[in-house]
């Protein structure tokens, strides 16, 4: 059934970084859970009130909650698509992030309120009847719940879609809630004790959980979080493979929402060499690499001259240094250049952020460095810059 779904909404297209590939995916699987939610939401209601049960009327709720997720990821996923324009020149894509923060908030609010019922209930007990056909409802809905989070899963994966694989997540803890509350049935036939109310609070804990899940990714993805590691390993050999170019440093990854992503990287280049030349293999790295991975990169040339005797002693001097600390990643762009006749230093380091000390100071660390080339020329001033990576 997966694949049946798949294979429509892609047409024979099987590029999931296309974007209209992308976005009919998106729909789908919107549609899709929004017809197994609204079902699944209607059977548990009404087997909810005829059995008089807050726990599976609680769970019925949180079906009805993810009817208006799907709903509104098809709205997210519509949005999201829209073209860029005069005041959002890259594109709408975090809106796909707002519209799950939203779903998140939804599904919160219903929590809170089941737990409220809950309680009452548990003041107030109420016996409840187990009865085989609400029962088998309650085991197809689960069987329903496990297959949709299969489904969201692949397709998440598939084009990358943080929505649809949070959808997937809380599609199995739907699973749970379920189970959960299908067990307490089972158990009102050997024990006359109200734990309806216990399992519905239950239930509204597992909801505000995922609830809160949802939340916290998104927020994390509103505020930028770094690249995937293997995307950098991969788009810095990727430049480095192109002729002339000596080394790279400084890859900066900006994410606009999915399948809108820029980078910009410095490539080290010799400073003799034809400027029409190093443009052209540029230009071509860009475009290539920017197609490859399904983003829009930006190089930036440096070029790296001939080094004097004493910039090469004073860089080898500074790398033994640095090499003491384990945090110290590198060093780049080193040079000295002439200013009103004095004589400065420049040049960055590197610095691991997930190692270093928390003691750690970038301006005593640069004080430290430009004794040390103090030392070996007096006549030498600095400009050191820290680059922090995480």
């Amino acid at each position: 059934m997966t694949e049946y779904f798949l294979n429509l909404a892609t047409k024979g297209n099987h590029n999931y970084l296309d974007k209209s590939v992308r976005e009919r995916i998106g729909y789908i699987a919107g549609f899709v859970g929004l017809f197994v939610n609204l079902l699944l939401s209607i059977l548990k209601l009404i087997t909810g009130l005829i059995m008089s049960s807050i726990a599976v009327t609680a769970d019925a709720f949180n079906n009805l909650s993810d009817t208006a997720s799907s709903i509104m990821t098809v709205i997210g996923f519509k949005l999201s698509n829209a073209p860029p324009d005069k005041e959002h020149p890259y594109g709408h894509g975090r809106i796909e992030y707002l519209t799950a923060l939203i779903i998140a908030f939804m599904v919160m609010v219903v929590g809170f309120q089941f737990i409220k019922s809950s309680v009452d209930r548990i003041i107030n007990p109420k016996a409840i009847e187990f009865q085989i056909i609400p029962f088998i409802l309650l085991v197809i809905s689960i069987s329903l719940k496990v297959w949709l989070s299969f489904f969201n899963r692949k397709l998440g994966n598939k084009i990358s879609s943080a929505a649809l694989r949070a959808t997937a997540t809380d599609a199995l803890g739907d699973v749970i809630i379920t189970s959960v509350v299908a067990f307490s049935l089972l158990l009102s036939l050997i024990t006359e004790y109200p734990i309806d109310g216990y399992v519905g609070i239950l239930v509204s804990i597992f909801i505000l959980y995922s609830g809160f899940s949802l939340v916290k990714e998104t927020l994390s993805q509103l505020i930028g979080e770094a690249p995937h590691e293997d995307l950098i390993i991969e788009l810095t050999e990727g430049v480095l493979s192109y002729d002339y170019i000596l080394g790279v440093h400084d890859l900066i990854v900006h994410n606009y929402g999915p399948g809108k992503v820029m980078a910009t990287i410095d490539a080290e280049i010799p400073s003799d060499i034809d400027v029409v030349t190093i443009h052209n293999i540029i230009d071509q790295a860009e475009r290539e690499l920017s197609e490859k991975f399904n983003l829009h990169l930006v190089i930036h040339m440096d070029p790296i001259g001939f080094q004097s005797k004493e910039s090469v002693d004073i860089m080898n001097k500074i790398k033994n240094r640095i090499k003491k600390d384990s945090f110290i990643k590198s060093m780049h762009d080193f040079n000295i250049i002439e200013d009103n006749g004095s004589k400065i230093v420049v040049f960055h380091v590197v610095v691991d952020g997930n190692k270093s000390d928390k003691q750690f100071s970038e301006e005593e660390f640069k004080i430290e460095l430009a004794e040390l080339i103090k030392e070996i020329n007096p006549n030498l001033d600095s400009d050191i810059i820290i680059d922090m990576e995480y």
